[in-house]
C-alpha cells in the first residue's frame, strides 16, 4: 500500500477509534459502511496499518473475552461446547489523539484528492472551521480544473468518437458539475456560519474538539 493510501487509512482508523474502541472486524465494518470509499477494503490493507499504528504508539490493543461456541469434529459427539476466545480491542492513545488532530489540521492538496477528500469530509465534525473551508475550496478548484479538461476533451473528440463514448464523457462532466454545485452550497454555508460567529471569537459548538 502506497504512503498516500496509508495516510488516508491512518486518518480513517484514528478518526473512528476516537469515537469508540473497536474490535478489528468491527473497525473494518465501520470503514466499509461509514466511509463508502473503503467498500473494497481487505484485511490485508487494514491490519498492516494497525500494526504500524501500534508500533508508533498511536493506538493500543486490549483483550476482550467473548463467548463463542465451538462445534466438535465429525468424529466426536456432535455436541457444541461453550468456550471463550480473546478478541483484540483497539483504542486510541494520547499520542494517537494528538496525531489525529494533526491530520485533521492538514488542508493541503492531499485532502482535495478523490480518496483524501472523502475521508476528511467524514470527520469534518472534528475539524476546525478554517480547515474545512480550505479543503472545500481546494476540492472545488480541483474539480473546476477537471471540468475544463473534460469539456476540452469533448470539443476535440466530438467528431471522432461514437455516440456511446460521447454520452459517457457527458455523464462524467455532469457528475463533476453536480459535485461543484454541492461544494458551492457547502462553502456558502461555511461562510455564513463564520460571519455569524460571535465577535469575541468564541467558537461555535460544532467547532469544538470532541473529547
Amino acid at each position: 500500500m502506497g504512503r498516500n493510501r496509508f495516510a488516508v487509512l491512518e486518518l480513517a482508523v484514528l478518526g473512528l477509534l476516537h469515537r469508540t474502541p473497536m474490535h478489528g472486524y468491527e473497525l473494518r465494518k465501520q470503514l466499509t459502511n461509514v466511509l463508502g470509499m473503503f467498500r473494497a477494503l481487505s484485511y490485508g490493507s487494514l491490519y498492516p496499518c494497525l500494526h504500524e499504528l501500534l508500533a508508533a504508539g498511536l493506538i493500543a490493543e486490549e483483550h476482550d473475552e467473548a463467548e463463542t461456541a465451538e462445534t466438535a469434529r465429525p468424529s466426536s459427539p456432535a455436541r457444541p461446547r461453550s468456550g471463550r476466545r480473546s478478541l483484540k480491542v483497539y483504542r486510541l492513545t494520547a499520542d494517537g489523539k494528538e496525531r489525529l488532530q494533526e491530520l485533521l489540521g492538514e488542508g493541503g492538496p492531499a485532502a482535495w484528492d478523490d480518496d483524501g477528500f472523502g475521508v476528511h469530509f467524514a470527520f469534518f465534525g472534528q475539524t476546525r472551521a478554517d480547515v474545512r473551508l480550505r479543503i472545500l475550496e481546494g476540492r472545488r478548484s480541483r474539480l473546476e480544473d477537471r471540468m475544463e479538461s473534460i469539456r476540452a476533451a469533448l470539443t476535440r473528440t466530438r467528431e471522432r468518437v461514437d455516440s456511446y463514448t460521447l454520452e459517457l464523457h457527458r455523464h462524467g462532466l455532469e457528475s463533476v458539475e453536480r459535485e461543484v454545485r454541492w461544494l458551492n452550497e457547502l462553502i456558502a454555508s461555511e461562510r455564513q456560519v463564520a460571519s455569524e460567529r460571535p465577535a469575541d471569537g468564541q467558537a461555535n459548538p460544532s467547532d469544538k474538539e470532541s473529547t
